[in-house]
């Protein structure tokens, strides 16, 4: 990678379960004409359009009567006493506090431990030793923030329910809450503080998810998140770890505002065990999360009340404007997209599974091409759902649960994540009886992009530690709406790169007459919203892995087949189903292989189980004519997509780039 002082050009390429439906794909009312700046970003969606926050809390439950008439006077009488946690030594609290210390104010709020309600404790509570300032006492330096830190889920239950509106119980046990007007994350204001080292290491420019702001601007923004935080009465903590390879773990702490914020976290994240806890020390990477308190507008580089900020020189995370949960889950994968490759370990956004023979399984794909269906399989076990390392010794997932997509839930679908929806879970914006408190997962009166978190152990077949052998093989999925590529490629390592590096997959745009037509979506490493690194450094780190651990590539369509949307029908999942277990089972690495026109695929004569007359996609068209010029049409997005990354060269002599270029569509 040029400028990065790494040795990317140094080898040689060589010639290399619930049985459930896909996910729909999704038709858009109105032409929408694809820009340069359109990405795939799994987990965005419009803000919720309610004028008070009792409109927005009355989407969230179904009018319904109750089988039996309540009594007057009938209900609950909730305790004030409220969940303590053991004090687990004086360093942590000053660890703890120093986190919320701020950086022009000499001193801040005394912190605590235990349940805010409880005004009696106070007195008794010791002091947490402060810095005495050389200049007039704030207010806020007169108060305690009593530190919940590291509740339990019962705890935090406890907390949503008692003090956040719109947190309820469902009728299997999870958590119901609502993350406000942002009801998925806002990548237009993600920023990145922009100084000496950042500048040289990170990509920017055309194409990069990194938007810049300066060191003053950041810590603008830091100073108002902790103020805020220091304003409250509590603030909740949670100190644990990302990756579960012990070597290579990152420390983070989060401290936010809500109950909610906290267990969504706790589930994401690795829970350290009790001795973990004491002896945690210093975090590696901290977040502050503002939640609903809003940015100032006039701050430099800001363009809305929303901003997400890293500072990678600091290890800080700040958040203002947004209540959505994963602004957190995705800013950490960020972190670790800038972190891993220091150290040689590939960053990966990828589902993992694992055979009981040790085989291991890496799938790539964008929102809606099977990438969670196909790796979820009862006869193999999951490693993650979602972000990976690949390091000298494995792969390791990052995360410690999964956040899964509900709209359209159903037992016979997903039956695993259905299951995994109970005490602990975490629902965002789902709609439910308001009587019977059962979750309608049909319904998007909050948003479409509705969501479970849950610790991965909720998974039956999960491996846990979350970690593995080398992959066998890397299988990059695309639902081509245009039914042009093959229901299965064998690549080699320059074509591997090369579609890893285009992050390819097909959306279906309608317009008012009701004509449909394919829509190309290429987001870089199958993750460019997260990634902080120049796309080709990390598709040279995977080549280089997989050339040294004898891995194979594949490209698998699980989108359209004879002729395109509209024409030609979807691959059935069971063919799709066959094609991956004869890729699991070594059987497919035997068969006899021809190569396509234009992409230059390998594409398979035989798969046990598939009809040879969809292997190669002319054969499926009836017009011929019609196919070719489809061919040559996603050829040319292709192309016009690599565009953004032919200027930037691997290696001192750039032959590498040259390699990967002539992977790509050939007309």
């Amino acid at each position: 990678m040029a400028g990065n002082g790494n040795s990317d050009g140094e080898f040689s390429f060589s010639a290399a379960a619930a049985r459930d439906a896909l996910a729909r794909i999704t038709t858009e009312k109105g032409t929408k004409a694809p820009t340069s700046t359109d990405v795939c970003h799994d987990d965005t969606a419009s803000p919720v359009s309610f004028q008070t926050i009792d409109e927005l809390h009355s989407l969230q439950k179904k009018r319904s009567a109750p089988t039996t008439p309540l009594k007057e006077g009938g209900g609950v009488v909730i305790g004030t006493s409220g969940p303590t946690t053991p004090v687990s030594g004086e360093s942590m609290l000053q660890s703890v506090s120093a986190s919320l210390a701020s950086l022009t104010r000499e001193t801040g709020p005394k912190v605590i431990r235990g349940d805010p309600t409880s005004a009696a404790k106070v007195s008794h509570v010791p002091q947490t030793p402060t810095s005495v300032p050389a200049t007039d006492i704030s207010d806020s330096a007169l108060k305690f923030t009593h530190v919940l830190h590291n509740l339990s889920p019962a705890e935090l239950y406890e907390q949503a329910i008692k003090y956040e509106q719109g947190s309820f119980i469902t009728s299997t046990g999870a958590l119901a809450t609502l993350s406000g007007a942002k009801t998925g994350r806002s990548p237009k204001d993600k920023r990145v503080v922009k100084d000496e080292t950042t500048a040289s290491e990170l990509w920017w420019g055309k194409g990069s998810p990194n938007i810049e702001m300066d060191e003053q601007a950041f810590l603008v923004n830091r100073e108002r998140a902790v103020d805020y935080l220091n304003s409250l009465d509590k603030v909740f903590v949670n100190d644990q770890y990302l990756n579960w390879d012990p070597e290579n773990r990152i420390k983070v702490r989060i401290v936010s505002a809500r109950a909610y914020h906290s267990l969504f976290m706790h589930n994401m994240c690795i829970r350290p065990t009790p001795e973990e806890l004491e002896n945690f020390g210093t975090p590696d990477f901290t977040i502050f999360n503002a939640g609903k308190f809003p940015c100032n507008r006039y701050t430099h580089y800001m363009t809305s009340s929303t901003s997400v900020d890293i500072n990678l020189a600091r290890r800080e995370m700040v958040i203002l404007g947004t209540q959505y949960a994963g602004e957190m889950k995705k800013g950490l994968f960020g972190v670790m997209h800038y972190l891993m490759p220091k150290r040689k370990i590939l960053s990966l956004h990828s589902g993992c599974n694992m055979g009981k023979d040790g085989d291991v399984a890496l799938f790539f794909g964008l929102s809606g091409t099977g990438k969670t269906t196909l790796s979820t399989d009862h006869n193999r076990y999951l490693i993650g759902d979602d972000e990976h390392c690949w390091s000298e010794t494995g792969v390791s997932n990052i995360e410690g649960g999964c956040y899964a997509k509900c709209i359209d839930l159903s037992r016979e679908k997903e039956p695993d994540i259905w299951n995994a929806i109970k005490f602990g879970t975490v629902l965002e914006n789902v709609v439910f009886d308001e009587h019977t408190r059962e979750v309608d997962y049909t319904d998007k009166s909050v948003t479409e992009n509705t969501r479970a978190a849950y610790p991965i152990e909720y998974i039956p077949n999960s491996k846990i530690p979350c970690v593995g052998p080398h992959p066998k093989n890397v299988i990059l999925l695309a639902c081509d709406a245009f039914g042009v590529l093959p229901p299965v490629s064998k690549l080699d390592l320059a074509q591997t790169m090369y579609h890893f590096i285009s992050g390819y997959t097909a959306l279906v745009a309608g317009t008012e007459e009701g004509v449909k037509e394919p829509r190309a979506t290429f987001s870089a490493c199958f993750g460019a919203a997260f990634i902080m690194l120049h796309p080709t450094k990390y598709a040279a780190m995977l080549a280089e892995k997989m050339q040294a651990q004898g891995a194979t590539g594949w490209l698998v369509n699980t989108g359209w087949s004879g002729g395109s949307y509209g024409s030609g029908s979807r691959i059935k999942l069971a063919y799709t189903r066959k094609i991956i277990d004869a890729i699991h089972s070594g059987s497919l690495l035997s068969a006899t292989y021809q190569k396509t026109e234009i992409f230059g695929l390998e594409i398979p004569n035989e798969v046990e189980g598939v009809p040879s007359e969809i292997l190669e996609p002319m054969n499926a068209w009836e017009d011929k004519v019609a196919y070719k010029e489809t061919l040559l049409k996603l050829a040319g997005l292709f192309r016009n997509n690599f565009e953004t990354f032919t200027s930037h060269k691997i290696g001192e002599d750039g032959k590498l780039t040259e390699e990967i270029l002539a992977a790509g569509p050939n007309f």
